[in-house]
């Protein structure tokens, strides 16, 4: 698929990631639309690249969601490519010996890390792949995982919805092939962002480096070129795309 003729929706596009991916990707793409709930967010972007079209929504909410979508679809005619990016990193022990009154994982915690990690994924994915075949929109879907999906200690809730994520893409990379639409995931260890440094301490982040064998965590350009490999190769489809590092050797 060629860049230049692709209009590509990006969740969770106004900051870290998203927005890297949003501004290099607006720099080729046909269009690029990014879907955020930080408006504030939103118009900085808008200010910094001005042909980057924007929308404020919260994915948790299906109806909006199925909008719009249908908005989207409606304003530019088609999507080819789908980058399920939105999300947030929480950890937390399943008990935790040394909280008071109560040991267990917060419930309230990990109702918003499924609705906003696997939920919001689920919505968007499922009205986009639908206009998609009722346009006739041949493209990608790329959902971003991490390598948090194999198992991470502290981060029940996380490592949930991410080994959700990559059994969803096989799923929907076997359901959708037929319609001419690719399902595949990036699966990235750990990415130097605010929001990384936000969720691990700097022992944390001392000793991921320590047992990555180059020694570093990845960069968003890095996570961008993955991006773009998958989107331009038309038979990638189905595989979750280890970006770490080689932590998990």
């Amino acid at each position: 698929m060629k860049l230049n003729e692709s209009n590509i929706l990006i969740t969770g596009g106004a900051s870290g990631l998203g927005k890297t991916m949003a501004i290099q990707l607006a720099a080729t793409a046909a269009n690029v639309i990014v879907v955020d709930r930080n408006e504030e967010a939103l118009e900085l972007l808008t200010s910094e690249c001005p042909g980057i079209t924007c929308y404020t929504a919260d994915l948790t909410d299906y109806d909006a969601v199925q909008t719009l979508v249908a908005t989207i679809f409606q304003r530019f005619g088609k999507l080819n490519v789908l980058v399920n990016n939105a999300g947030i990193i929480h950890s937390e022990p399943l008990i935790n010996i040394l909280s008071r009154p109560d040991t267990k994982h917060n419930l309230e915690n990990w109702r918003k890390t499924i609705d906003i990690n696997l939920n919001a994924v689920f919505y968007v994915t499922v009205n986009v792949a639908e206009q998609m075949v009722k346009t006739r929109s041949k493209g990608v879907i790329i959902n971003i995982s991490s390598i948090s999906s194999y198992g991470n200690m502290g981060q029940s809730a996380y490592a949930a919805t991410k080994a959700a994520i990559n059994a969803l893409t096989v799923t929907w990379s076997k359901e959708l092939g037929m319609f001419g639409i690719r399902c595949a995931a990036i699966a990235p260890g750990f990415i130097d962002t605010p929001s990384t440094r936000a969720a691990l301490t700097e022992a944390k982040i001392t000793a991921y480096k320590n047992a990555t064998p180059i020694r570093r965590m990845g960069t968003t350009d890095e996570l961008l070129h993955a991006v773009v490999f998958i989107i331009e190769n038309d038979f990638y489809n189905g595989d979750i795309l280890d970006l770490n590092g080689g932590l998990t050797i």
